[in-house]
């Protein structure tokens, strides 16, 4: 089945702003009935999510971050995440970001899948890793970066879902995620970290 009837094609880019963070552009795009129409958006270079899932002798545990998102004004619950660097493979950021924002490395990894968090106005894709046999080390923070890590069993990242507590789009995606891969119905392959 063809997507022809459905394709945006681009008749003109126009830049609008060029951050330390953001890119945002404006395209003029031809539609499908041969229409103009605008699009504005954000070029974002990718990140990714890492779901650590940490052993201990009363069950699994989950690693999680508690972090003031200034956009929306308030403390996040989240899996850890980070930006790509230019250039970086996502599963070297994968190891950089759990290790820098907790403290922890892993031994064993798993590819999940990606998501597009925000497809309406950002070409951002997030890496979703899993990450396993956990070793506690010393985090290594940005000297502008502020958070708490803290551990949650899987029922209580759920109910925290459930109740509105938790609303971070990435993090409900791994909590799908997380939910199959524990009831066996989706199944990761995992590899040794380098």
């Amino acid at each position: 089945m063809s997507d022809d009837h459905l394709i945006e094609h681009t008749v003109q880019q126009q830049e609008l702003l060029r951050g330390h963070f953001l890119h945002v552009v404006r395209d003029s795009v031809r539609l499908p009935n041969q229409r103009l129409a605008t699009r504005e958006y954000v070029v974002h270079p990718g990140a990714v999510m890492v779901i650590p899932m940490l052993e201990t002798s009363e069950g699994l545990r989950l690693v999680m971050e508690r972090q003031f998102r200034y956009p929306v004004g308030q403390v996040m619950v989240e899996f850890p995440a980070g930006k790509l660097d230019a250039g970086e493979d996502p599963f070297v950021c994968a190891q950089r970001e759990l290790l820098e924002e907790t403290g922890y490395s892993a031994a064993q990894w798993a590819r999940a899948g990606v998501l597009h968090p925000v497809i309406a106005y950002s070409t951002e894709v997030i890496e979703i890793w899993f990450a396993k046999d956990l070793s506690l080390g010393e985090r290594q923070l940005d000297q502008d970066e502020f958070l708490d890590v803290f551990t949650a069993t899987p029922d209580e990242l759920m109910s925290a879902c459930q109740q509105g507590l938790v609303t971070d789009g990435k993090t409900l995606t791994g909590l799908l995620w997380l939910q199959n891969v524990l009831s066996g119905q989706w199944s990761l392959h995992w590899q040794t970290a380098t």
